[in-house]
C-alpha cells in the first residue's frame, strides 16, 4: 500500500480539491450540496480551517502515494465529536488504516467516545458493528444515517 500522509489545509492548494468534493461517486455517499465553484470550495476550506482550531478536532486532508486522496477529521457534532472520512473513489480502500489513525487522534485528543455517520448509501459495517457500544439511525439535513457510537481505548 502507498504511504499515507496528513496535512494541514493551509499547505492544500484549493484547485487539487476541486475535482474531489465535485466527484460524483464520492457525492451519492455524502448530505446534498451544491457543486463546489472556486469560491465556495475557498469558503469551504476556511471552514474546515476553523474547525481544526477547535479544541478536540483535527481536520487534515489525505495524500496517498503523494496524490491528493481527500480529507479525514474530528469535528463537531450535536452529540460530541465525528469522525468524518471523505476520500476520492480511487482510494477507498485506504479507509481502514485512515479510520485507525483517526481513532489514535481521538485517543491523543482526550476523547472517550466518538461517532462515526455513514449515509444510507453505505452498507451497515460488521467490524463497525462490534467496535461500537450503540448502533442506531439518525437523521440529519433531511438524510438518513447509520450512526456507530465508538469508544476510544486509552
Amino acid at each position: 500500500m502507498s504511504k499515507i500522509e496528513f496535512l494541514c489545509f493551509e499547505q492544500v492548494n484549493p484547485k487539487d480539491f476541486m475535482a474531489i468534493v465535485n466527484e460524483d461517486s464520492l457525492r451519492i455517499h455524502l448530505v446534498d450540496h451544491p457543486y463546489f465553484d472556486a469560491a465556495r470550495l475557498q469558503e469551504w476550506m476556511g471552514d474546515k480551517i476553523k474547525v481544526n482550531a477547535i479544541e478536540g478536532c483535527r481536520i487534515r486532508a489525505v495524500y496517498i502515494g503523494e496524490v491528493l486522496a481527500g480529507w479525514c477529521g474530528i469535528q463537531p457534532d450535536d452529540n460530541g465529536f465525528e469522525l468524518a472520512v471523505v476520500i476520492s473513489q480511487k482510494f477507498w480502500g485506504s479507509g481502514i488504516p485512515i479510520f485507525k489513525v483517526l481513532m489514535r487522534w481521538a485517543n491523543e485528543l482526550g476523547h472517550k467516545e466518538v461517532l462515526f455517520h455513514l449515509l444510507e448509501s453505505r452498507p451497515e459495517y460488521k467490524a463497525l458493528n462490534r467496535m461500537a457500544t450503540k448502533v442506531h439511525k439518525t437523521e440529519q439535513l433531511g438524510r438518513c444515517f447509520t450512526t456507530y457510537h465508538i469508544p476510544v481505548d486509552r
